[in-house]
């Protein structure tokens, strides 16, 4: 069996990289895409106390546990099953249950810092960085932690203000340099998207995979 392809989409909270991840397996129609995401693999913070964890840096580096992470992933691209971690972001802690993962033809990673690792970056078939402005992630993050996590305003300003923007800066931003493609728009720039089917389908065929019956046009 060929090796499976490995996608990275990287970019700063709130860019869109989950809306490039989704539209780019809606878009391949078939079950034998997967889609990683890195906030999966934040350290396991569960013998931290809770008011500790709330006051951690979770956009350092230092918060993710990437040989995990590159373990999994190497381990998928060798077409064998993994247990994922769930992480619950209320508690800021992994839970007891994991997502099983099994073979696929395409893996889809995507996180603020997957280009941080160079182990990670040397997997990577194609490496995506999904551009938008710092005010329209600004409120895309207000939008989702508010509504999907349950935070206040004042927490998620103050998350932003001390740790978010500045690790952007100093990690998230420079590790555009090592991206293939920038994706302004996020997943609206339906050329890009285009763009990454047609590379996917030409890898496939390079590794001797019948593209048109593994991912049929949608």
């Amino acid at each position: 069996m060929p090796r499976r392809i490995l996608i990275g989409i990287a970019g700063g909270s709130g860019s869109g990289k989950t809306v490039v991840a989704r539209t780019i397996v809606r878009e391949l129609g078939s079950k034998r895409v997967v889609v990683i995401d890195q906030d999966s693999y934040y350290r396991n913070l569960e013998q931290v106390p809770f008011l500790d964890r709330e006051a951690r840096n979770f956009d350092h580096p230092d918060a993710f546990d990437f040989d995990l992470l590159r373990q999994h992933l190497r381990e998928l691209l060798e077409g064998h099953a993994i247990e994922q971690p769930v992480y619950d972001y209320n508690e800021y802690r992994r839970t007891t249950e994991t997502r099983r993962i099994s073979d696929h033809l395409v893996v889809v990673l995507e996180g603020i810092l997957i280009y941080h690792d160079p182990e990670l970056r040397a997997l990577m078939d194609i490496k995506l960085y999904v551009d938008a402005d710092s005010d329209v992630r600004l409120i895309r993050r207000l939008r989702r932690d508010l509504l999907e996590r349950g935070r206040s305003v004042d927490s998620i300003l103050r998350q932003y203000e001390d740790s978010v923007r500045p690790m952007h800066l100093q990690f998230v931003e420079p590790s555009k340099r090592f991206a293939d493609v920038i994706i302004p728009g996020g997943g609206h720039n339906k050329v890009a998207i285009d763009l990454v089917k047609t590379k996917i389908r030409e890898l496939l065929r390079e590794r001797g995979v019948d593209a048109a019956a593994a991912l049929p046009q949608g």
